[in-house]
């Protein structure tokens, strides 16, 4: 099946990892042999990191691949694509990289799998520059199972950086196809809720802190809503190391789920890190998308493969969501349209509608 290895710039765009987990991900789904070059090129630290190694391997072992030129600090890979398997695989960055990425870059993989799967995903799973796993499970899992799938996700271990230990396994069965989706109409906001957290040898005063900062400020907004943010001490024996953060989302009365979130940090204050997780949902909800700003580009590449037009309702479209474009049309040969929104009320907002005539991929399997 080697035809003509398709060529990815990886430098483009958003230039990092992101390219890597898309272009991948659709090579093995299309049998598209694939040539990656200029890999994270302008990062201080070019080329692969742990956690982009532990990406490609494991795609490269959902479809029984051939893999060249994956080192750490490698900058062009190329990968050969066979079938995907099904069955159960284990991922681990070694490091504090992300059980999220790790996820993004196998679930499209595996739906059109021969069988079902189990990933066993080992790293961080609240970790910078990267969703939380609280996120995956509140916010992309419901709103990605429109497209007509399911997952399930079962935290064993929480991990955080710098040391990672994190393990999380995700059952995925695979389908005949995708269904489009349409998230165009946001609604009003119904409910907030959340939860903030403290593992390892923090105090659990943090937590309510936290918890306490961001429910004030989203009060000055929201006077008569249900808001509860939970504050929470993970089990010494669900969690690894030392961490804490907070995740919040807002449900609408349409069924969108919109978040805000942040991570604990070093010289930060408790109470500054809940405001700035309300904030970042403030910003969302104000921009008028049904999807917020780190769930569009998740999903571009479920509305390239689906069976029809799947149209989104956004606030200001993201590198990586035109990252994803870019490479879902270069790869997949799916028809994306982006558009400022030109309904009422959306004059003064940054919002857009991104269209997409999916390419109906068919599991070959079932």
């Amino acid at each position: 099946m080697a035809g003509p290895r398709a060529e990815v710039d990886g430098g483009l765009l958003e230039g990092g990892g992101q390219i890597l987990r898309v272009s991948t991900a659709l090579s093995c789904l299309l049998g598209l042999p694939l040539r990656v070059q200029k890999i994270r090129a302008g990062r201080s630290t070019p080329g692969l990191r742990p956690q982009h190694l532990s990406g490609l391997e494991m795609i490269r072992d959902l479809c029984a691949g051939q893999l060249e030129g994956a080192d750490i600090g490698s900058t062009e890979i190329t990968f050969t694509p066979g079938k995907i398997q099904g069955g159960s695989h284990t991922a681990d960055t070694k490091t504090a990289g992300s059980v999220c990425l790790l996820l993004q870059v196998s679930l499209p993989c595996v739906l059109f799998a021969a069988a079902p799967s189990d990933l066993r995903l080992r790293g961080g799973t609240n970790a910078e520059m990267a969703p939380q796993i609280d996120y995956t499970a509140m916010v992309f899992k419901p709103i990605a199972e429109k497209f007509g799938f399911t997952f399930s996700c079962d935290i064993k271990m929480r991990g955080y950086y710098p040391k990672g230990g994190g393990e999380v396994v995700v059952r995925v069965p695979p389908v005949k196809q995708l269904t489009p989706v349409t998230l165009t109409e946001r609604g009003a906001v119904t409910k907030i809720s959340g939860r903030a957290f403290v593992a390892g040898a923090l105090p659990f005063k943090v937590a309510k802190e936290m918890a306490a900062a961001a429910v004030r400020c989203l009060r000055k907004e929201f006077r008569d809503l249900y808001l509860n943010v939970q504050p929470v001490q993970e089990p010494r024996d669900r969690a690894f190391g030392n961490g804490s953060g907070i995740i919040i989302v807002a449900e609408t009365s349409t069924g969108c789920l919109l978040a805000g979130s942040a991570l604990g940090k070093r010289g930060v204050s408790a109470d500054k890190v809940g405001i700035d997780a309300a904030e970042m949902l403030l910003a969302n909800l104000r921009q008028g998308g049904a999807v917020d700003e780190y769930l569009q580009d998740q999903l571009i590449i479920f509305m390239a493969l689906a069976n029809g037009v799947s149209r989104i309702k956004t606030g200001p479209v993201t590198l990586h969501t035109q990252t994803a474009i870019h490479f879902a049309e270069q790869l997949a040969k799916a028809k994306f349209t982006v558009k400022k929104s030109e309904e009422e009320g959306d004059a003064s907002r940054d919002a857009y509608i991104i269209e997409c005539q999916g390419i109906a991929m068919t599991n070959p399997h079932l």
